[in-house]
């Protein structure tokens, strides 16, 4: 399977139609599983006499999880096969999914949502990594938009279903749900070929990765990022339920369109773009992320302060819109960075570090509802996306004076593609 740089409007090939179908069907079912949780907080916070803090943990402890097990299972990928992790992977975070259905304590959700997070990080780098090494570089940030819109209409599919099912049957059957749909996928995914890579002999130490400036600059970054929205993303419906007025069924059901038109094409675009703004610059991708997350703050505040629903409807669909253009170009940009054999450990490295700190925000901002109120944690997780998109700038430097492959790499990087 060839490799070599093809122009950004050539047709996709069998092979690559079907790799994005079934690994974007992977990503939608995850992310269902993942959001399912976010409109049954009011049901949870009930039934189970829980506090903000706690409930804020919930998605907290599956982002640790997540983090830690990303590492090992990147590492994994790198060296067996990718698609045997993959379904591995699928099994076990539906197996957990379901027990959280059974759940009748907060411990026993606590560590079953946890669980949930290790069949996560089996999955990711390992998809990702399959993903560029089947496209181009040129068009890698398309390729993996197509990949994060699966995630996308995935986590409007989880808060739909969260917020219908909660409504009229309980909590607990949305989980069984999910977890079911879950295996559909990990069958699929048997049946794809894994794109070719470097002999093990090139696997690229970990040391090796941690020495490229713009790399580690990235995950920094990556940190604020990831802080910011998933705490945007676990407590929407509440402060939509709690502070603008709307029921469980209309934020949850409003909100899930939102995601289905602004986030996935918003995702889609983002990668579009910056695919074209590589042409021009080596730091093209960086900029359309950094870009997208300034433009979406303003609308963000908008939505947090305004009284009218349309408005704060109005608000959150432009900033939904500019948020997913991250999703793409930044595990582009990282392939880039590194050769064949580091693609899903580099992945791991960024998971790792982004979501085990970035994992503290929806408990933070749950912690600040409860001492103040949650319009104010909102806000400041505002300020923390800014931040993080501001630091795309030190990216850019290391960039710009290194290149976008750093000089300690030349050494791995086998052929033009990797």
């Amino acid at each position: 399977m060839s490799t070599k740089p093809t122009p950004l409007t050539s047709p996709l090939t069998s092979y690559q139609v079907r790799l994005l179908a079934v690994l974007a069907l992977v990503n939608f079912v995850n992310f269902a599983d993942r959001q399912v949780i976010v409109p049954l907080v009011p049901l949870l916070r009930a039934h189970l006499g829980i506090s903000d803090a706690q409930l804020g943990s919930l998605q907290t402890w599956l982002l640790v999880i997540l983090a830690i097990a990303s590492i090992p299972f990147g590492f994994l990928a790198d060296r067996f096969s990718r698609k045997q992790i993959i379904a591995g992977g699928i099994v076990f975070w539906s197996m957990a999914t379901f027990a959280s259905g059974l759940a009748s304590s907060f411990a026993f959700l606590l560590v079953a949502r946890a669980l949930v997070g290790v069949g996560e990080a089996a999955y990711a780098p390992a998809a990702q990594s399959m993903i560029s090494g089947s496209f181009p570089q040129e068009r890698r940030a398309l390729a993996q938009a197509i990949f994060a819109s699966g995630m996308l209409l995935g986590g409007a599919s989880g808060l739909a279903l969260g917020g219908v099912m909660g409504a009229f049957h309980g909590w607990q059957h949305a989980f069984f749900i999910v977890a079911i749909a879950g295996l559909i996928p990990g069958i699929a995914v048997l049946w794809l070929e894994e794109p070719p890579r470097g002999p093990r002999s090139e696997v690229v130490p970990l040391s090796r990765i941690l020495s490229v400036p713009a790399f580690v600059a990235m995950i920094v970054a990556g940190v604020f990022i990831t802080f910011s929205s998933v705490s945007l993303l676990t407590w929407g419906i509440d402060f939509a339920v709690n502070y603008k007025d709307f029921s469980l069924r209309e934020a949850a059901v409003s909100l899930a369109l939102i995601a289905l038109f602004s986030l996935v094409f918003g995702v889609l675009m983002g990668g579009w773009v910056a695919d074209r703004l590589q042409r021009r610059f080596v730091y093209g991708r960086i900029m359309a992320i950094m870009g997208a997350f300034l433009l979406a703050a303003p609308f963000l505040l908008l939505a947090i302060e305004a009284e009218e629903k349309w408005t704060v409807l109005t608000g959150l669909f432009v900033a939904g819109f500019f948020m997913s253009w991250y999703h793409g170009p930044v595990t582009a940009v990282i392939h880039d960075m590194m050769p064949r054999r580091a693609h899903a450990t580099s992945v791991g490295v960024y998971m790792f570090v982004t979501q085990l700190v970035g994992a503290l925000g929806p408990q933070v901002v749950g912690r600040i509802s409860d001492l103040r109120d949650l319009q104010l944690g909102l806000q400041i997780s505002v300020a923390v996306m800014v931040a993080g998109a501001l630091l795309m700038l030190v990216v850019i430097h290391f960039i710009r004076r290194d290149g976008i492959r750093h000089p300690v790499l030349d050494a791995f990087h086998a052929e033009p593609g990797d």
